[in-house]
């Protein structure tokens, strides 16, 4: 019984869709535009869109320049957008500004164009052109239009873009420190600080800039560690200077009390090992000033076994 039920709904389900194709195929051939018109907005209604679209567009050249014109290509840039076809759709968009500039649909066209490129903005880990050109797209929009009921929206946008920019800044910055550029690390985390300065990640990123710096000293030569050190006490006290209330200002202290440990074991060595230091240094210019006399005096000799040689030829001749 089942199975019979369902060959029946098969059987009309697949006459119903011969029915429609017939009928379409009839009406794209009809010179009945009134009548194409009224069909091409029932399929629209029904969310065939793909049929839709191509009738809308058979039907320009029939009603351009007449008052009908600017609804069938306003359901034509909607055909795209409910497509999910953003690239064509954004392109549709501009284009009915073109057309249509004084349009009381303006606005919402405007600001579909900008919402087109938001569409096309891809996962955190892809280039984010699109996210950038729908930031810039939404402001022009709120400019443009700032009394508009769509300037929350667009706000809204610019706010989710600007957050999926951040999250793919802080992973380049993340991916710096994980494989051991640390020098990278901390001035990409400081970048981020400026880039989002209301970010509520800040003081991670100011911590983590603090990381990076102590990271870079530790690994530094020896002659370079003292001054990079001092960066870190640096970067602290600035942290604790903006950040006095921070879950990570206990982290950070750990770092600026290790890298005072550090600058003092450096002031030790550097005190206990300078007279040393100096003689070896002295030892050195004493070698390379005897190396360049010697140097001098060979050359010098050269010339002049050259000149006399010369003399000698000269005699001769």
């Amino acid at each position: 019984m089942r199975k019979i039920v369902l060959y029946i709904s098969l059987f009309v389900a697949a006459t119903a869709s011969v029915s429609c194709n017939t009928e379409l195929r009839r009406i794209e051939k009809s010179k009945d535009y009134e009548a194409k018109l009224a069909y091409a907005d029932k399929l629209y209604a029904k969310k065939k869109y793909t049929s839709a679209q191509a009738l809308y567009e058979s039907l320009f050249q029939v009603y351009k320049g007449t008052d009908k014109y600017e609804p069938i290509y306003y359901n034509y840039c909607y055909c795209s957008y409910k497509m999910r076809d953003y690239v064509q759709a954004g392109f549709y968009f501009k284009n009915y500004l073109d057309n249509f500039p004084n349009s009381p649909r303006a606005t919402e066209m405007d600001y579909m164009q900008a919402y087109c490129y938001y569409k096309q903005s891809p996962k955190v880990q892809l280039d984010q052109t699109n996210t950038q050109k729908a930031i810039a797209a939404m402001q022009t929009f709120i400019n443009n239009y700032p009394t508009s009921d769509k300037v929350p929206e667009a706000n809204l946008v610019i706010e989710l873009c600007r957050r999926k920019l951040e999250k793919k800044e802080y992973n380049n910055s993340e991916l710096y420190y994980n494989l051991g550029y640390y020098k990278a690390a901390a001035i990409s985390f400081k970048s981020l600080m400026r880039n989002y300065p209301d970010s509520d990640k800040s003081d991670e990123y100011k911590y983590m800039a603090i990381r990076a710096y102590y990271q870079y000293a530790k690994n530094s030569i020896w002659e370079k560690q003292r001054e990079r050190y001092d960066e870190v006490l640096s970067e602290y006290l600035d942290f604790a200077d903006h950040y006095p209330n921070s879950k990570l200002k206990g982290d950070a202290e750990k770092y600026y009390t290790l890298a005072q440990g550090n600058i003092k074991t450096l002031e030790s060595y550097n005190n206990n090992t300078k007279p040393e230091r100096l003689k070896k240094e002295a030892k050195k210019a004493e070698k390379a000033a005897d190396k360049a006399e010697k140097a001098d005096k060979t050359e010098k000799s050269d010339k002049s076994k050259k000149s006399e040689k010369a003399d000698t030829e000269t005699k001769n001749n």
